[in-house]
């Protein structure tokens, strides 16, 4: 297994519907991600800062990429660690939110490389409700084990 490179914690909202579980994830934003859409997914999550706790870096990535706020119970999904090296830690939460009302913190690229261009866009450009199976599809593919993990502590 590859060294981590940097430590991020989110966290997957959940609910039930009509006896199905459904999660709540959200679409990266900018250029790269534009057209994608199996496997660019993910539970909304951000780096750790030196010195935080990982839960606490969850709740607060939470609110910066959603606008919502988290409200426990935490159930802990452990950690996942993504291609590059990225290690994920995360926690569920049962509860709601309005897609439609998504509104995400900023990030800022030079685009083109060297041209001295900046633009600035949504770090997350959509959120959407999917039910676990479809869920699997959309999600990056290091992140299915969180949705395996919950469906586990909830049967």
């Amino acid at each position: 297994m590859t060294r981590p490179r940097a430590i991020s914690a989110g966290l997957l909202l959940y609910r039930r519907s009509a006896g199905q579980l459904e999660v709540f994830l959200v679409h990266p934003g900018g250029p790269f991600w534009k057209n994608r859409d199996a496997g660019a997914w993910t539970v909304p999550k951000g780096l750790v800062a030196k010195g935080e706790e990982p839960l606490a870096a969850a709740c607060r990535e939470f609110h910066e990429e959603t606008g919502f706020e988290a409200h426990g119970p935490y159930v802990e999904l452990g950690t996942a660690q993504q291609k590059a090296g990225k290690l994920i830690y995360a926690w569920a939460f049962e509860g709601d939110a309005d897609p439609g009302k998504l509104v995400s913190n900023t990030a800022t690229i030079q685009l083109p490389r060297g041209s001295g261009r900046r633009l600035e866009f949504p770090k997350i450009d959509r959120a959407a409700w999917s039910l676990s199976p479809a869920a699997r599809h959309k999600i990056n593919g290091a992140q299915v084990t969180f949705i395996d993990r919950l469906e586990a502590l909830l049967t």
